[in-house]
């Protein structure tokens, strides 16, 4: 290398040492550019680029102070050329390795799916065309006249040589004479040889139809049938067929790169369309497009500054572009990966289409363990979705009819196969949804009226105070039994601890929820449950079509940990359910439709949510699973409350009745007295009993009694008196004499 002064002479430039800048020439601003006029550019080459950490000091051009001018080496040249071991072998920690088995062949479960299918699709064949070979054997003998003319007219064009007579034809009408002798005499030595050919696949015919005549009837037949069969196929026009279709193909073409890119371009993204308009450059597949379960999965990079979630907020345009239903078009963020990564599956059915399963439970033997892991639902590739209900608490929302109830039904079965399980069950909408759970439940209810709100109620606080014994139980356990202080499968299984699991199912717990008078200490249990009853055995299972904060208290919805979304209308709903920023995150339950009954977003279980499809377990079969629960219990002694014939109804100290403590409280000479005094004269009449009442605010204390006399038919107006401090006012309170004759109805005396 070298550069040209001003007076011409050539000076060496040493190659720079990597790491070290070279100066740019100074130039006067005034005076005239170098090489000026010479019509040749100046021979001083750009300097070489250099990697960060070889930016110079200050002082790297020999101390005189002044910063060194000119651009700073970024790229070392030639670094891409040399090998890095260590970079290549954290990119193969990084990389996603394929699996050398196929994933469905390393599931037995999918495996044997598999497998079943291939049976049932090859009998299916089998069986359709069997039935049909008379009609085929008359539509092949129908076709074999033509066919025999076929052959016969084929034979003669080729011994004749036909085929070659246009071009005999076209040399006549040129009249060349030497062309055309040449071309009869080609064809007098073909014709003659085929014309042998020919006459020795006659005889040769003739000898086998001697040979048939002299044969038996039996393999005349057989070769006369075979040669009506080949004639009619032969016979056979070629926009027709002989067999008919057994299956009629409906499957999806396969996905392409080009599929996707098209389909992409078809959201109205822009970044997305000025990629697409470069080439395509910016979107890219950083992994083979490759069938998994019944579609295909495809990974794809966007452009720079599109989000999965952009993609995902227009999953109905992309099944338009990608010309697939929209139950078939799965667009999901991969969260181990950046932003941009969009993860799509393009399923070959839509998935409501698929004919639902009922799930192992079903099957006749099925036990469960809520220390383990219990069969829910099927993802949209139709692999299993399993559920851990220990140490857990499940939330299940969704517009009425989409499948709510038969997502609980599915939960509920899994507790009533585990044997050691004492499950408390109150379906508040009163249809019955629930009722194969009444031949295995410790308490049951069904209705939305007082009474079994009331019931729900009493059951939500004496498992609130079950909470405490459990914890004192515990607690006092040595460390080596109970080492992390919580329910295990081996304490559970120790009937006289009384840890054994307690599923308490409220469905349609907004009936509860929102009771104007019930709503607010029901709520207070529920959180303190799911909040304490984690690590002792108690597991709340709640289910509500109408998730909303007065039908789904905000301390209740935030702290469950399992949740199941299927079909809602807007986003707070979606965020209810599923949890805060999910529909802002791409998780949308808004896009489901109306066909898509059972399907829902399942969060809590996986790292991420899933799509998944609950089990179909309808009445008939949820009582026969439920007979099978109740032998368990039987079996294992087990059975109590309303499914053993006891009345597990929870009554208050000492077998007291409320009727006669308010009898004793309230004074002969008092006509009406404030719901609050009342409230505190009951704690000191039974602390135990009335304690937790007490605590609670005057407001609070009104309602938990209006609450409590309403199976009794007693109100709580208006009535003036005097308060805790002596001070006249007008407050809710009760009337005596409805007190008394309630107190008398009960005992079978007049009103």
């Amino acid at each position: 290398m070298s550069f040209t002064k001003a007076m011409g002479e050539v000076v060496p430039l040493p190659l720079p040492h990597p790491g070290i800048t070279t100066p740019a020439p100074k130039v006067d601003p005034t005076g005239p550019a170098p090489d000026a006029g010479s019509g040749t550019p100046p021979a001083v080459p750009p300097p070489p680029p250099v990697g960060p950490s070889d930016t110079p000091d200050d002082n790297a051009d020999g101390g005189d102070g002044d910063a060194l001018e000119g651009r700073v080496l970024v790229d070392r040249p030639g670094a891409d050329e040399r090998p890095d071991v260590r970079a290549r072998r954290m990119a193969g920690e990084r990389a996603q390795r394929r699996p050398i088995v196929a994933p469905w062949l390393r599931d037995r479960d999918e495996a044997r799916a598999t497998v079943r299918w291939a049976v049932g699709y090859a009998g299916h064949i089998t069986g359709y065309h069997a039935t049909r070979i008379p009609l085929y054997s008359l539509r092949l003998a129908g076709r074999s006249p033509r066919g025999l003319y076929r052959v016969v007219a084929g034979t003669w064009r080729w011994t004749f040589d036909m085929d070659a007579r246009p071009l005999r034809v076209h040399v006549v009408d040129r009249k060349d004479h030497d062309a055309y002798l040449k071309l009869m005499s080609e064809r007098n030595d073909r014709v003659r040889a085929r014309t042998l050919t020919t006459g020795a696949g006659l005889a040769g015919v003739g000898l086998a139809a001697a040979a048939v005549t002299a044969a038996g009837g039996v393999t005349q037949s057989a070769v006369l049938a075979a040669l009506v069969f080949l004639l009619g196929w032969i016979g056979t026009p070629t926009d027709k067929r002989v067999l008919d279709t057994a299956v009629v193909s409906t499957k999806a073409p396969k996905l392409t790169s080009e599929i996707v890119v098209r389909a992409l371009a078809a959201l109205g993204i822009a970044e997305v369309n000025k990629a697409v308009g470069k080439g395509g450059q910016g979107i890219t597949f950083p992994a083979p497009i490759t069938r998994d379960g019944p579609g295909w999965r495809a990974e794809v990079d966007l452009p720079y500054g599109v989000t999965a979630t952009d993609i995902m907020e227009r999953r109905d345009r992309l099944a338009s572009g990608l010309r697939r239903p929209m139950g078939c078009v799965w667009p999901e963020p991969a969260h181990d990966q950046h932003a941009g990564r969009l993860v799509l599956w393009v399923g070959d059915q839509d998935m409501s289409q698929v004919k639902p399963l009922s799930g192992p439970l079903a099957k006749t033997g099925a036990t469960a363990d809520l220390f383990k892991a219990v069969p829910f639902g099927t993802d949209q590739r139709g692999r299993p979705v399993t559920v851990e209900l220990m140490y857990a608490n499940a939330l299940i929302g969704a517009m009425p009819g989409m499948g709510k109830t038969f997502a609980m039904r599915i939960l509920a079965l899994s507790a009533a196969l585990d044997p050691t399980a004492q499950l408390r069950v109150f379906e508040l909408k009163g249809t019955g949804d629930l009722s194969a759970m009444e031949k295995v439940a410790h308490q049951y209810g069904s209705g939305q009226d007082d009474e079994t709100l009331a019931a729900a109620l009493d059951a939500l606080r004496e498992v609130r105070k079950d909470l405490e014994r459990r914890a004192k139980t515990i607690r006092k356990l040595p460390k080596d039994i109970c080492p992390e202080n919580k329910v295990t499968p081996q304490l559970a299984a120790k009937r006289s601890l009384g840890l054994y699991p307690l599923v308490f199912i409220l469905d349609e717990c907004q009936n509860l929820f929102a009771d104007p008078d019930l709503g607010d200490e029901a709520a207070r249990l529920a959180i303190d449950i799911i909040k304490l009853g984690r690590a002792l055995g108690v597991i709340l299972l709640l289910a509500t079509q109408r998730p909303d904060k007065d039908s789904l208290p905000t301390g209740v919805s935030a702290n469950v940990g399992l949740r199941f979304c299927l079909k809602v209308m807007g986003q707070t709903e979606n965020d209810m359910i599923l949890g805060t920023s999910m529909y802002k995150n791409g998780i949308r339950a808004t896009t489901f439709t109306k066909k898509d009954k059972g399907i829902g977003y399942l969060a809590g279980e996986a790292d991420d949510p899933q799509i998944v499809r609950g089990y179909y377990i309808d009445n008939p079969a949820a009582d026969r699973i439920a007979d099978r629960a109740r032998a368990l219990r039987k079996a294992a002694g087990t059975l109590t409350g309303i499914a053993a014939g006891e009345d597990p109804t929870p009554t208050t100290d000492q077998g007291a009745s409320l009727l006669e403590d308010l009898a004793a409280v309230i004074a002969p000479s008092e006509d009406k007295v404030h719901s609050q005094v009342i409230v505190d004269r009951l704690a000191e009449l039974r602390p135990t009993a009335y304690g937790p009442w007490a605590d609670l605010d005057p407001t609070g204390k009104a309602r938990q009694l209006a609450a409590a006399l309403k199976p009794y038919g007693i109100g709580t107006p208006q009535v003036w008196g005097q308060d805790e401090t002596g001070k006249g006012r007008n407050l809710k309170g009760v009337h005596r004499e409805h007190v008394i004759a309630a107190l008398e109805t009960a005992r079978g005396g007049p009103r």
